[in-house]
């Protein structure tokens, strides 16, 4: 099994496919690697040679911010728009939508579970 960047990679599946379970790596960014290295996409990663195993894990690590250093970046990130008062950084804050989405419904995932209101007595 390879090991790239702290991640296991599957062995029986494509080489862009197989990349794309690297947080930060998506499959645009791993044809982009693949294309760079000119590696055939439809190898399997299993049949990689020790060279081309090198080249990627070079590539990824000298260009692309990958894992924990992301991570650690979006984290920083979200905390100084938080310390700046931003809208954004109140939105992060009260756990809102950051994006512009609507709050009226709609938008559980980022709220939570609702929570039940009494109904009036008439």
């Amino acid at each position: 099994m390879i090991r790239i960047s702290g991640v296991n990679i599957p062995d029986n599946k494509n080489v862009e496919f197989a990349l794309c379970y690297i947080h930060g790596i998506g499959l645009p960014t791993a044809k982009k690697i693949i294309g760079k290295l000119e590696i055939n996409s439809f190898t399997k990663a299993k049949d990689l040679t020790e060279d081309q195993v090198k080249l990627i894990r070079d590539e990824i690590q000298e260009n692309h911010l990958v894992e924990g250093e992301l991570r650690k970046k979006i984290a920083m990130d979200i905390k100084r728009l938080t310390d700046l008062g931003s809208y954004r950084g109140v939105r992060h804050r009260k756990r809102l939508p950051v994006r512009g989405q609507r709050t009226h419904t709609n938008a559980r995932t980022r709220r939570g579970k609702a929570i039940p209101i009494a109904g009036k007595k008439k």
